[in-house]
């Protein structure tokens, strides 16, 4: 299985320069509360933005033309979609978090099963935007607002579920 998480301002920004546009402790918090101990999936500027290395208690996948090389042993890198498919497609049972860049978010578009998602309430300076994705395909499940506190702006924890396809009426009820 497949989860995005990601924070976006009010018109879909979610970086600026290599990293976030906005300073919200709430939402790191809630990042280390849904990806701690889980395999978070990144492209090479995301986990560059990690500005000590890899973050403690995750396993992570690295999507990169760089050599595996450059990154620490305990970084799993792929060279292509391909192999990062095949390495998805080992542990059906895992959910795989998907935390970005923007060519992650749209690799996985399709196929992303849960959407953890902070909208915080505002307009930020920036130059990467969350990419498109197929709302029509999912329902909220949870929600959590904040209101504005001091220099803090109004945010929301959101969480959706891909809605599946019920089947059909069976063979049996057909035409009788």
């Amino acid at each position: 299985m497949i989860a995005f998480v990601w924070a976006e301002d009010q018109n879909g920004l979610i970086g600026a320069q290599g990293q976030l546009p906005w300073r919200l402790p709430a939402d790191l918090r809630r990042f280390k509360e849904v990806t701690w101990q889980q395999t978070i999936v990144m492209g090479r500027r995301t986990y560059a933005s990690f500005p000590h290395g890899p973050l403690p208690q995750r396993h992570h996948l690295v999507l990169t033309h760089q050599a595996a090389t450059q990154f620490p042993d305990e970084v799993e890198v792929f060279g292509s979609a391909a192999a990062l498919r095949q390495r998805l497609a080992q542990e059906p049972q895992r959910t795989f978090y998907v935390i970005g860049g923007v060519a992650l978010f749209t690799l996985f578009a399709a196929e992303v099963d849960f959407l953890y998602q902070t909208r915080i309430d505002g307009h930020y300076a920036g130059d990467t935007y969350m990419p498109a994705l197929p709302w029509a395909d999912f329902e909220l499940t949870q929600q959590q607002d904040f209101l504005a506190q001091g220099s803090q702006p109004a945010y929301h924890f959101l969480e959706f579920q891909r809605i599946r396809a019920t089947a059909g009426p069976s063979s049996e009820s057909v035409g009788e």
